[in-house]
């Protein structure tokens, strides 16, 4: 990485910090460092540009549309209207603006129109932030925010929604499991990150059991 690409990092990593120093604390600046460094990490087995998936990485949750009344086109655009102060081609800044806007698991039959190397890694690293024992805490920590329920057996999880009827789900929080986090090791794209999803897929499940186990008052 070279000394402008450095001082790039550098500036986009303040911008996020200042634009998230308030943010709920599932999508705060620590969730983006996580995800940041999980994109580092895929980097080193992929071929990719990894001044874009470094930048896109940092900006991935910059305006994340759920804290934003659904509004799927404000990430991208406070991520390209902060890049075009910064010293990089356009190239870059429209790659780095379209992960911005595919990165995300959107729920239903959500079809994504833009690839690229730099996208699935990036995806990856977000993805393994929603799993594992940091995935657990996020997601409770969210259905708090929402003043959700934890649990209501009578509610089922929906697996056939719409990407609308996904963005719109007041759902309990251990439905979220079935909706999407139990659903995310095999939407993996990268070696690295299918190995490191497995693991913290199969903690999700210990969970779950001991969760149920719990409930019903057996251990």
């Amino acid at each position: 990485m070279t000394n402008t690409s450095k001082i790039l990092i550098n500036n986009t990593i303040a911008f996020v910090k200042e634009t998230l120093a308030d943010a709920e604390g599932g999508h705060d600046w620590f969730h983006i460092e996580r995800v940041y460094k999980n994109a580092l990490l895929i980097s080193k087995t992929e071929k990719i540009d990894t001044t874009i998936v470094a930048l896109a990485a940092l900006l991935h949750d910059i305006a994340d549309s759920k804290f934003h009344h659904g509004d799927d086109a404000i990430g991208p655009k406070t991520a390209d209207n902060f890049l075009k102060t910064q010293p990089i081609s356009e190239g870059i800044r429209n790659h780095v603006v379209q992960i911005v806007a595919n990165v995300s698991f959107k729920g239903g039959n959500a079809k994504k129109t833009f690839h690229s190397k730099e996208l699935e890694v990036v995806q990856d690293a977000d993805r393994l932030d929603v799993l594992g024992a940091i995935g657990i805490a996020r997601t409770f920590n969210y259905g708090g925010f929402k003043d959700r329920k934890i649990y209501d057996p009578a509610i089922k999880p929906q697996l056939e929604m719409t990407p609308q009827e996904y963005k719109s789900s007041t759902a309990p929080t251990i439905n979220h499991f079935y909706e999407k986090l139990l659903l995310l090791k095999d939407k993996m794209n990268t070696e690295t990150g299918k190995k490191i999803a497995q693991k913290r897929h199969q903690f999700m499940e210990q969970f779950l059991e001991q969760f149920y186990n719990e409930w019903d008052g057996e251990q």
